[in-house]
């Protein structure tokens, strides 16, 4: 019987890794839904004994130690965002994320304010 035969990119990206086999199968979050804008952070617990963490997730969970995005995080990972909210969201069922607060009237200080924003992208348009 003759061995299967793994497909690669090319010699120095390796073989592919189907996104379901980083998610063990899953293709949609069970809990915690996150979008592209949910600030996360990491909240400086340690995983229990009988937790296991994926590489991928290790890699999350450390660029999570500063507040980032899930859009920022599957950029920086070169992850599928559907992939890398899956494991956010075990790291959350693990206690190991978490969302960060929002201020008072649903405005989050972190973010400016959508007046500058949408003055930059008319300035970017006219370039």
């Amino acid at each position: 019987m003759e061995k299967p035969r793994e497909r690669w990119i090319g010699r120095d990206a390796g073989p592919i890794v189907r996104p379901y086999a980083v998610t063990r199968g899953r293709t949609r979050p069970r809990g915690l839904v996150v979008d592209l804008v949910t600030i996360l952070v990491a909240t400086g617990r340690t995983p229990g004994d009988r937790v296991w963490l994926s590489r991928e997730q290790r890699r999350l969970l450390e660029l999570c130690r500063r507040p980032s995005t899930p859009a920022d995080l599957a950029s920086e990972t070169d992850l599928p965002f559907r992939v890398v909210q899956i494991l956010l969201e075990d790291l959350h069922q693990y206690g190991l994320v978490e969302e960060m607060p929002q201020a008072e009237h649903g405005e989050r200080p972190d973010r400016p304010d959508p007046r500058i924003l949408m003055r930059v992208l008319d300035e970017l348009r006219r370039l």
